[in-house]
């Protein structure tokens, strides 16, 4: 009998592979970084055929060492970094140009030119989300627009498209030799390509960004008992069935079982994205919060969210290490920011993408304001976890407004919790407790509980919920006038990265 469900992770710097058990504890993983390709200021790209490779390896090397065969699992799910396009060549299997990121910003003019002319408010009300350069059809566009050949090839059905878990099914599946070529709800609607109430595809959105519905993959459910099809890699365990697929800050939800409506969770990664689940109601936000599929499993209902997604938190700390070199590794910001008892007057807004939720300004620019000649690199060190916090604080601000709900206590996951420091100053920012669950990196937990539910592993949602622990909780231990004062001070640093780019 299958004792294990594994899980594809495919993150914005890292892909990894893990493996859990029945009660959802983690039996293996591994896990490789990829390279980050900056070819001019706010560009981001990766090689898919670099992340292909990245994910078979993580898959193959993490079952080796836990001496694991195909036919000891149940299923695979995959999550992965949402918004970020890939566009290949279905004859070949050769990417027609690097995967464009979901930080890039280059499609800026594009999502200018769909605000001014009134198209942005049908993609709000279909898509449910912002024109911005965040998602995936200005990517597409871009890239059929600049890329020689694409156009004509995509209009014949010769090239296809998909977000980076679309790559990998379709890679998983035998490539093309009749790779599979689909993607679930939830990655699905965060094209602006979307029809939320009908997802589907729709005929007015393609049109705006002029792309070819040939391209698309076919949109099923995020846990599929039907499945995607079965690895048919060589070498690569050739046979598991693929029932899972979720982008991954749905994955992390799903994960931190927040099914019932008003539970909500933040992710710390990359970036950070909090949502709240809103059940089978579609909620539009009126204050700066994404409009998203949360999950959909099986033939059910699908369930809808409302999304706070933040550019910049974790990589602020990947920017200090890589860029100016104060620290060698992301776990010593904690024993620097330690250093100093508060910020010095610093903040650090990272808006290197502009900023996201609540705001969705794409002229701003990151800054540090506030300098002395006092300030240390412990200062700047502890202004950037504050950044992460405060940059949280707006977006929960926004979800209390837009759904009535106020945060009773916040449930955590990513790389990030691992910093003690930084949740502490989350619970001082946001004056409610801060809890992390034992399995810490839930997007991949997420991402297995879909696959499988999709096969019976897993009887139903009850059973998750009673997998789920506490490994850490902060409470609050800063007054309600410092509150109040620090985020004060950080609103002000906001207004300073403002109309810093001229967006035509």
């Amino acid at each position: 009998m299958a004792d294990f469900v594994g899980a594809i992770d495919q993150g914005t710097t890292s892909t990894r592979f893990m493996i859990f058990d029945h009660e959802g504890n983690e039996r293996g993983r591994h896990q490789l970084e990829h390279e980050q390709i900056l070819p001019r200021a706010g560009w981001v790209e990766h090689d898919p055929t670099e992340i292909w490779e990245r994910s078979s390896t993580v898959l193959q090397t993490a079952m080796n060492r836990a001496g694991l065969k195909a036919s000891d699992f149940a299923a695979l799910g995959i999550t992965n970094q949402r918004e970020t396009a890939v566009v290949w060549d279905r004859r070949t299997g050769r990417p027609c140009y690097n995967a464009i990121v979901w930080q890039d910003t280059r499609t800026d003019r594009i999502a200018s030119a769909l605000e001014r002319d009134g198209r942005g408010e049908v993609i709000r009300r279909k898509a449910g989300l912002p024109p911005a350069t965040y998602f995936s059809a200005g990517k597409v566009q871009w890239i059929l627009e600049n890329v020689e050949g694409v156009r004509a090839g995509a209009e014949r059905g010769d090239i296809l498209f998909g977000n980076t878990d679309t790559w990998l099914l379709w890679n998983l599946t035998g490539g093309p030799n009749g790779g599979v070529h689909v993607t679930d709800v939830t990655n699905a609607s965060r094209t602006m390509l979307m029809d939320l109430e009908t997802l589907d595809w729709d005929d007015e959105l393609l049109g705006f960004f002029d792309i070819p519905r040939a391209m698309l993959p076919q949109i099923r459910p995020s846990s599929d008992p039907e499945g995607y099809g079965e690895v048919a890699t060589p070498g690569v365990a050739r046979g598991m069935r693929l029932t899972g697929d979720l982008g991954d800050q749905q994955a992390a939800t799903v994960g931190q079982v927040c099914f019932a409506p008003g539970e909500a969770k933040n992710t710390y990664g990359t970036g950070n994205f909090m949502l709240l689940n809103t059940g089978t109601d579609l909620v539009r936000s009126t204050h700066g919060l994404l409009s998203t599929v949360c999950y959909q499993f099986g033939d059910e209902k699908a369930v809808y969210a409302l999304e706070g997604s933040i550019a910049v938190t974790g990589s602020a700390v990947q920017w200090l290490r890589d860029q100016l070199g104060i620290i060698s590794g992301a776990s010593e910001v904690e024993t620097l920011a330690r250093q100093v008892q508060d910020n010095g007057g610093v903040y650090f807004v990272p808006a290197f993408s502009g900023l996201f939720a609540p705001y969705w300004r794409s002229d701003a620019r990151g800054a540090i304001v506030g300098l002395s000649r006092f300030n240390t690199n412990a200062h700047l060190a502890r202004a950037t976890l504050e950044a992460i916090c405060y940059q949280s604080r707006d977006v929960v601000e926004a979800m209390a407004r837009d759904s009535g709900v106020d945060l009773e206590v916040l449930k955590v996951d990513g790389g990030v919790t691992a910093n003690n420091l930084c949740m502490q100053l989350q619970a001082d920012v946001l004056g409610v407790p801060v809890s992390r669950p034992v399995v810490a990196e839930t997007t991949a937990l997420g991402a297995a509980y879909a696959a499988g539910l999709a096969v019976g592993f897993w009887k139903d949602t009850d059973e998750l919920r009673a997998n789920w622990n506490e490994s850490q909780r902060w409470k609050p231990e800063w007054s309600d006038e410092q509150r109040a004062a620090g985020y004060a001070g950080w609103r002000k640093a906001i207004d300073r990265t403002l109309d810093w780019v001229d967006v035509d």
